[in-house]
């Protein structure tokens, strides 16, 4: 299936000079977004997943369908104030700004193998916190899966060797 028939290119969003990729045409159609789920499910299935990790968003919309498939829990990183319990916090540089994640401080147990899922790998901060959290709570980042890949913004230099698996390029 070709993935990026599905993705919408917006320039200039959220800002002058961002461009945004947009995959909710991807979601809006069943057979491509359970495309894109299976294939990260068949990427994970011989990592031995305890655990699937999505930042707020769209990790949510892509992990969980991800961890069900897979017969695991899921762990929801969110910006501040948005978990009702104690939680541990890593700060990280975006494209556009910086910004602080959190996760619950018992979402992820001390050896337990977490996949980390999200739509995009753009200049990595996102997936550099959420590696941080993770390892914070003594879990271990078994891999890293991505709808889409920003190849200029080089990421994947911020995934500290970990395995990962991207959809599409651009």
């Amino acid at each position: 299936m070709k993935l990026s028939e599905y993705v919408a290119t917006i320039k200039d969003y959220p800002q002058e000079g961002i461009v945004f990729r947009d995959i909710t045409p991807l979601m809006a159609d069943g057979n491509a977004y359970n495309y894109a789920c299976t294939e990260i499910v068949q990427y994970a299935r011989d990592k031995e997943i305890d655990v699937v990790v999505g930042p707020e968003a769209r990790g949510f919309i892509i992990g969980c369908p991800v961890a069900y498939a897979l017969g695991v829990g899921f762990a929801p990183v969110r910006k501040p104030g948005k978990l009702p319990r104690e939680v541990v916090e890593a700060s990280y540089d975006k494209e556009y700004g910086k910004d602080t994640l959190t996760i619950h401080a018992d979402a992820i147990k001390p050896g337990q193998r977490v996949l980390i899922v999200d739509d995009l790998l753009a200049t990595g901060g996102t997936v550099e916190a959420t590696i941080e959290l993770i390892e914070k709570l003594g879990g271990v980042v078994a891999g890293c899966a991505f709808i889409i890949e920003l190849d200029e913004l080089k990421g994947k230099d911020k995934l500290k060797g970990n395995d990962y698996k991207v959809l599409l390029h651009y």
